[in-house]
């Protein structure tokens, strides 16, 4: 090798090492929207005709769509599985406070401290081992930060919020008082932080079914002053911005849609639209509010010249919920809207037609939050990185929302060893290598517990009539075809896992009472 080749050759090495980014800088950014109550069917890319998601509509064509991707039944159970990457069939995989204990605050002035000592008085001490979803971010050099809804069970702590690893956190630490959107107080790092104007202790909850009391009460603002996602939007603008020039981790577990319906107005897309009641308008309008959020928070990125280089993945903590019903339109508790049957999601299932949903939000499965059907836990998981996924992708694999954690893990470069039933799926978004699969995914529900293998089989139960069922999802879309009597060594084998997988006992898989850490009568 000649001498002016070697030149050339150290001048390019010292060149690239000069010229090499910080490590930091290319560590992508994560930004994880966790939609409440959002079914598949309410989204435009899924065929919702009716509201529009223009923006969340975006992120599916500019990133990846996962066609096969579940979540729990009911908020509390997902959201501990998302932030602790375990599923909610184990008997101690994660614990549950009930809800109501910050019911007792009426305003900022109100100490906190002995509610929380309740509180964590009552919850056994957190392994050391045993990792979550902020944790694992800060600890690989990430600016952490959660705003919004309750993160995790039916109440937390600042103890709590720490030990997952938020540097800051912003929003309810209940979930009783996040069913109104007018707080007069939120949570900021621990301090209970007074909402000017907002004055009533329940938050502004209005009611349901629909009646003209209903809508009196619900658009009396009285007490009204700032809508929490306006807070909350202003919060996560501002973290953003505040961490562009460092890696950051925002977890956005928004309100919306989750009801009693609240919205401060109705769209004008949807003032004239003749399909619609009042009430259905309302709701409409809050859908299209967060998908507004989304584009607010793409444009932002877009503006700090910082949107290359973030993910951003949207996805619900459960499958679609009603909260416009009315005399004539659809009843609650659901009900067949011409026999006035009710569901049992047994021998009569849930389904929008029968129902009388207009919008169709589970998009033509079988029930609805709260169920191990289909509409109650399958979810819509759309990832947009365009440094690294190109655009208008699917994937069909079999995708649990714990399986986020150990995603994030990877993603990272989290290296403290961790043990979770997750498995990542950050191989699946560069489609360079085969990503972890999963055999099955298991999840619980208030009619027992259910698991669907990654080839498409899904054994459900019903413990209150010690029954379980067998369906085949790639050819029984609305889980119609009960296939247990066909296929009698399939269901048993299933159930052997769905067994093991609840270690040993299909009752912890059925959520109830038993799943909650007790309080004392008097706390």
């Amino acid at each position: 090798m000649n001498i002016f080749l070697r030149l050339l050759i150290i001048s390019y090495f010292i060149f690239s090492c000069n010229n090499k980014p910080h490590t930091d800088s290319n560590k992508p950014n994560i930004i994880l929207i966790y939609a409440d109550d959002l079914g598949k069917g309410l989204l435009g890319h899924e065929g919702q005709s009716i509201i529009k998601t223009p923006n969340i509509d975006r992120l599916a064509e500019e990133g990846m769509r996962f066609e096969n991707a579940y979540a729990g039944m009911l908020c509390a159970p997902s959201r501990a599985s998302l932030i602790s990457g375990k599923h909610d069939c184990h008997e101690t995989a994660f614990e549950i406070t009930p809800a109501g204990i910050y019911k007792k605050i009426s305003s900022a002035n109100t100490p906190v401290d002995s509610i929380q000592k309740t509180l964590n008085n009552v919850l056994s001490p957190i392994p050391n081992n045993q990792v979550f979803l902020g944790q694992v971010a800060k600890e690989a050099g990430y600016i952490t930060g959660q705003i919004g809804k309750l993160e995790w069970g039916f109440a937390a702590t600042d103890q709590q919020m720490k030990r997952h690893g938020w540097d800051y956190y912003y929003g309810y630490l209940d979930h009783i008082r996040a069913h109104g959107f007018y707080p007069p107080f939120l949570f900021e790092n621990g301090k209970a932080v007074s909402i000017e104007g907002n004055t009533l202790a329940d938050c502004g909850k209005s009611h349901e079914p629909e009646t003209s009391g209903a809508y009196k009460q619900r658009w009396d603002m009285t007490g009204k002053a700032t809508y929490s996602q306006t807070l909350f939007m202003e919060k996560a603008l501002d973290f953003i911005s505040t961490h562009k020039n460092q890696p950051f981790l925002l977890y956005f577990p928004t309100q919306l849609p989750h009801g009693p319906v609240s919205i401060p107005k109705v769209n004008t897309i949807y003032e004239n639209d003749d399909r619609l009641t009042q009430i259905e308008k309302e709701y409409a309008s809050m859908v299209t509010l967060l998908d507004d959020n989304v584009g607010q928070i793409m444009q932002h990125l877009k503006a700090l010249n910082i949107d290359d280089n973030t993910i951003v993945i949207f996805t619900s903590d459960n499958g679609h919920e009603i909260y416009y019903a009315k005399e004539g339109r659809v009843h609650k508790p659901y009900a067949n809207m011409k026999t006035k049957e009710v569901f049992d999601n047994l021998e009569h299932k849930y389904y929008s037609e029968l129902a009388g949903d207009v919008f169709n939000g589970n998009d033509g499965r079988a029930g609805m939050k709260r169920s191990n059907l289909q509409g109650g836990i399958e979810v819509p998981l759309l990832i947009r990185w365009p440094k690294m996924i190109k655009g208008g992708t699917t994937s069909q694999r079999l995708t649990a929302n714990y399986d986020i954690l150990m995603t994030i893990a990877d993603i990272t470069g989290f290296s403290k060893p961790h043990t979770t039933d997750g498995k990542s799926f950050y191989n699946e978004l560069d489609s360079i290598q085969p990503a972890y699969e999963h055999e099955f995914v298991v999840y619980s529900s208030f009619e027992g517990p259910t698991l669907i293998t990654n080839d498409g089989w899904k054994i459900r139960s019903y413990l209150k009539k010690d029954v379980f069922e067998l369906y085949y999802l790639p050819e029984d879309y609305r889980e119609k075809n009960n296939l247990s009597d066909s296929f009698p060594e399939k269901l048993e084998t299933l159930k052997t896992k769905l067994f093991r997988a609840c270690d040993n006992d299909f009752e912890n898989g059925l959520f109830s009472g038993k799943n909650y850490v007790k309080l004392k009568e008097n706390d």
